[in-house]
């Protein structure tokens, strides 16, 4: 099963089908997902997407309750909120702004021949 064959079997069983889950919103919540378990600890990841999940079911942007639960991460991570990071470190909000969300965050949507997500 392909990651997007995935997202749509669950909005389906949720019923939650009007849901507009697009290639961008998979990469910001991918992103968050990496973020929290790279800054923070590996279990960090699934709670993190859950709690900026409810934010947004109580009225948050994606985008905005992400970018908080992100810059927490981050926060946490290089010590204090006045600790600048190290510039020569990778960015953990995706890299290249410029980039498309696909070269940002390549998502495992086509499985390779072991039928494994690439």
């Amino acid at each position: 099963m392909t990651l997007d064959e995935w997202v749509r079997s669950v909005t389906e069983e949720l019923d939650i089908t009007d849901l507009e889950f697009d290639t961008d919103t998979m990469h910001i919540v991918l992103d968050l997902a990496r973020d929290a378990a790279h800054a923070v600890q590996r279990p960090a990841a699934p709670l993190t997407t859950f709690l900026v999940g409810v934010a947004v079911g109580r009225g948050r942007t994606l985008e905005s309750a992400a970018a908080k639960a992100t810059a927490l991460a981050v926060r946490d991570e290089v010590g204090s909120p006045t600790t600048p990071p190290d510039p020569s470190a990778p960015p953990l909000s995706g890299g290249n702004t410029d980039a498309s969300p696909a070269d940002r965050h390549p998502c495992p949507t086509t499985p390779d021949a072991g039928g494994h997500p690439t």
